[in-house]
Parts: structure tokens; C-alpha cells; sequence
């Protein structure tokens, strides 16, 4: 259950994720949620991930709650004839996944049943995937560069469960070590632990509370496209396979917000604050002041919210600060005759006879830059 002002922080996420993705050259998709048992028999999923999957039946025809999104991106590949002018191809997509977790292994918003991935199916030639999986990997540097997040690198290699060929697995592998290596970052060997279509980086980062979790994932798959028959036109005139590379940068919103939460201790950056300004009104009389600074600062899309209750300032000091509110501004008589306001920092700075529009420009300067 998102309340409002998770949801804000869900949304603003959503909004730079489509910033960024908009920015490298991804193309937004949405697949259905309910698909037939067909796409995933010919995926793999039904033989390999059966046990977790939510299955029904309707009129009598098998179906499954979608737990990835893969099969359903090389659909959207296949819709029409491809050449190779059209790769690479990456296609993204916020896909609502639903997968079985055993009960005893939930936990909070850090393992759920149901779950909104940020995902993304990049079709390319095998001679674009050295540059693509550099393209993700920095994305995923500065983008958790963005929450001081320190990723480590793990390489995941043919799981025992594989399928396809191994020799096609092993240019896989040599692919993945070899954008690991050309951008210098250091990574750790999972032996075994790709996923039953290809192997993996898997990038980690440690919460607050010292525990260790897997977000952004970088897979890379030449096992779909065979199974989806997917094929381009090359510049020979001939029929090719792609690769796909599977890839998230966060891994899910529900994970990456509560690591988030517990990362701030409640103390989001102004851009993610649910609550970026709260003003408070010193007395009864200076209510209609402070809803026209109210009414200034919603105008410009500034989360604001007015606290004109007749309580003492310091019980509205008091819960603005406990609830972490970002800029706290208070007007009283002196704000109102000289057109100011009292500007309180989150970390206690106060500055007296700040004009409103002064104010204004530099919070939404400060939301921009994502201080």
C-alpha cells in the first residue's frame, strides 16, 4: 500500500528514471500483465521459474501473472521486420511483476510478491554489446553517485539449470568481463549464479544497517532471440540473430525506496522531500499572509503545506522538524508589514527577511540541480 507522500517519492524516481532513459536513447513500452502460458513455454520460464509464478485459468486457457518482462519485450521486437539500421533497440518499460515468494522470505519493501521493476531489453548486433553494457554500466554510476551509494560488481557466470549451448555461453561470459575490465571496475566471480538464459552483473550496495542487498543488473542473453526467433536484416541482405541484454538500474522501486529510507534516516533530499516547505503562521491574524506565501509557492509546483493551526510556534516548529521537513518558513507580524518571510533550514540555520521570490527561485534552482 503506497500512501501519498511514498507515492511522491515513487513518482519523482519514476520521472528522473524517465529523464535519464529519455536522454539515452530508450524507447518507453507497456506489455500486459495476464499473458498466456504459450509465451512463457517458449520463454523458458514454465520449466525454470514455474514454482514461482502465479497461475490461472480463464475460459478454460492457462495463464500467468507476468514475473518478468522479457518475453514480453521480444514480442514488441517482433511485431515487425527489423534491419540492422534499427538496432540497437532499447526498450524500457516500469512493468508491474507479481512473483510467488515463499512467506517466510518477505520482508517489508525489501522482498515482495508484488513488485514495479525498472526494466529495459536492449537488442543489439554482438558487435554493439561491448558498447551498450558500457552505456548501462555508466548510467548505474551516476545514478547512484546521485544517493552517495557505493555499488560493488559482482559477475555471475552458467548456472547449472543453463539453457542453449555452452560455447555460446562462453562468448557471453568473454563479453561481460570484457566491458567489466575496459571500464576499470572491480568485481567478484559468483560461480554458477547467472540466470538460466545468460550470465550477469549483478551491482550490490550495502544499507544503512550494514546489510547487503543486489539492485541494478546487467544480463546478457543470446538465448531469447532463438527461442523468440527473433531476427534483423544485415547490411549482407541475410537474416541475423540480436542479443539481448537484460537490464535494470535500480532493480525494483519498492527495494530501491526502502534502502532509500533508511539510507536518509527520513531525510530526503529536497528533490525527493514529499514535504519541501511547510509555513507556519505565528498567529491567527497572519493566516491570510501565509496563505498567499502558500498560494506563491504551489503556483511554481513546490511541495508546500500551511500549518495555521492555533498552536504554539514552538509545537509547529517541533513537528515540522520531526517529520524532517525541508525548509520550514514562519510568518508573523514583522514578515507580513515588510513582505519577508523566516527561513528554517532542516539542520537548524535560520535566516530573517527573506523575500519570497528570492526564495523561490533558489529552492527551485536547488530541486533542479538535485542537490
Amino acid at each position: 500500500f503506497w500512501l501519498p507522500k511514498g507515492m511522491i517519492i515513487f513518482k519523482e524516481l519514476e520521472k528522473y528514471w524517465r529523464e535519464i532513459h529519455d536522454n539515452n536513447g530508450y524507447k518507453e513500452i507497456s506489455t500486459p500483465i495476464i499473458v498466456k502460458e504459450e509465451v512463457f513455454k517458449k520463454s523458458g520460464h514454465t520449466t525454470q521459474y514455474a514454482e514461482s509464478m502465479f497461475g490461472l485459468k480463464i475460459e478454460n486457457e492457462q495463464y500467468y501473472i507476468k514475473p518478468m518482462n522479457c518475453p514480453e519485450g521480444a514480442m514488441v521486437y517482433s511485431y515487425r521486420l527489423r534491419s540492422y539500421r534499427d538496432l540497437p533497440l532499447r526498450l524500457s518499460e516500469i512493468g508491474r511483476l507479481h512473483r510467488n515468494e515463499l512467506s517466510g522470505v518477505l520482508g517489508g519493501m525489501f522482498r515482495v510478491r508484488q513488485l514495479t521493476m525498472d526494466d529495459a531489453h536492449l537488442f543489439c548486433t554482438e558487435e554493439q554489446i561491448f558498447q551498450e553494457v558500457t552505456n548501462v554500466l555508466t548510467i548505474i554510476r551516476k545514478f547512484y553517485d546521485l544517493f552517495n551509494l557505493k555499488p560493488s560488481y559482482f559477475f555471475s557466470t552458467m548456472p547449472d539449470s543453463a539453457l542453449g549451448d555452452v560455447s555460446i555461453w562462453k562468448k557471453a561470459e568473454s563479453a561481460l568481463k570484457e566491458a567489466l575490465k575496459a571500464n576499470k571496475l572491480k568485481y567478484e566471480i559468483k560461480e554458477k549464479q547467472g540466470a538460466f538464459y545468460g550470465p550477469k552483473i549483478d551491482v550490490h550496495v550495502t544499507d544503512a544497517l550494514d546489510r547487503e542487498w543486489q539492485l541494478a543488473t546487467i544480463q546478457l542473453d543470446f538465448n531469447l532471440p532463438e527461442r523468440f526467433n527473433l531476427t534483423y536484416e544485415g547490411t549482407d541482405g541475410r537474416k541475423h540473430r540480436p542479443v539481448v541484454i537484460h537490464r535494470a538500474i535500480f532493480g525494483s522501486f519498492e527495494r530501491f525506496i526502502g534502502i532509500l529510507v533508511e539510507h536518509y534516516g527520513g531525510k530526503f533530499p529536497l528533490w525527493l522531500s514529499p514535504v519541501q516547505a511547510r509555513i507556519l503562521t505565528l498567529a491567527d491574524k497572519n493566516k491570510k499572509y501565509g496563505k498567499k506565501i502558500f498560494e506563491m509557492l504551489k503556483k511554481e509546483k513546490i511541495r508546500v503545506e500551511l500549518d495555521d493551526r492555533s498552536e504554539s510556534m514552538g509545537k509547529k516548529v517541533r513537528d515540522a522538524q520531526l517529520e524532517h521537513v525541508f525548509y520550514i518558513i514562519t510568518v508573523g507580524d514583522k514578515e507580513e508589514k515588510d513582505s519577508t518571510l523566516a527561513i528554517r533550514t532542516r539542520n537548524g540555520k535560520v535566516k530573517f527577511g527573506v523575500k519570497a521570490e528570492k526564495f523561490i527561485d533558489d529552492i527551485l534552482e536547488e530541486i533542479k540541480e538535485k542537490n
